[in-house]
């Protein structure tokens, strides 16, 4: 029997890794979110948080005391616009509001749920931990501009992934983390930016799922953190 997966946002790509994870056989598979999910409860434990420090604190708290090892942890928050902005395109469009907004988001809501089960991650056996980043984090990659906020509240969080990484390479030498890219998803956040994407470059949540379950599986352990895309392939930092 394996031990205990936790998947954070449902989300398209979220309550998708989720069902894919609760598939494979493990003990137990929890999911965190702002709502419950419930065409999900027949097969993973539901956890509404408001995303605070308390709440975030108490559930990695309660998940990490129930039975059995922390062997996949899927972060999978995210956001790209809102009501009032989009990803800006020039320097006079950058809000201080928006900036604060995106990069509470992407960069310090995952790393905060990664820091409250640090812990039960460095208590297991050979633990897999990924994080939704994005190819446009990419700084040497970056040869198109734009998307200011998005594309430096990923990069940061790359940043702070690559510290968590050498943090774990002294506490637990068996984890491994992955900064995943899932490409093009078929999902609310990507839905305004579909135009032009090739039919077979717009994936499935289900699609991406199984990709990333199957990735954390087989990854390779000689990097402490890995920056790769839905099809495994690296992507420069």
């Amino acid at each position: 029997m394996k031990g205990k997966a936790v998947v954070v946002g449902a989300g398209g790509i979220g309550t998708a890794v989720a069902s894919a994870l609760a598939d494979q056989g493990y003990s137990e598979v929890h999911v965190v979110s702002r709502g419950v999910e419930t065409h999900l409860l027949s097969k993973v434990c539901t956890w509404c948080s408001d995303y605070s420090d308390p709440s975030i604190e108490s559930i990695a708290r309660a998940i990490s005391e129930r039975p059995g090892t922390l062997e996949r942890l899927v972060i999978t928050n995210g956001i790209l616009q809102g009501d009032g902005y989009r990803p800006e395109r020039a320097l006079r469009q950058l809000s201080r509001a928006t900036m604060a907004q995106i990069f509470d988001v992407n960069t310090i809501l995952p790393m905060l749920w990664l820091g409250a089960f640090h812990e039960a991650l460095r208590q297991a056996d050979k633990p897999r931990m990924a994080v939704l980043s994005a190819r446009v984090g990419s700084i040497e990659d970056n040869h198109l501009g734009g998307w200011y906020s998005y594309r430096a509240s990923k990069a940061a969080l790359n940043m702070m992934l690559q510290c968590a990484s050498v943090e774990f390479g002294r506490l637990n030498k068996s984890a491994q983390l992955v900064a995943f890219h899932p490409g093009t998803v078929d999902t609310t956040l990507s839905k305004p930016f579909q135009r032009g994407v090739p039919e077979s470059k717009l994936f499935t949540p289900n699609f991406v799922a199984k990709r990333l379950v199957a990735l954390l599986d087989d990854v390779p352990t000689a990097e402490r953190l890995l920056y790769l895309d839905w099809d495994g392939k690296p992507i420069p930092f």
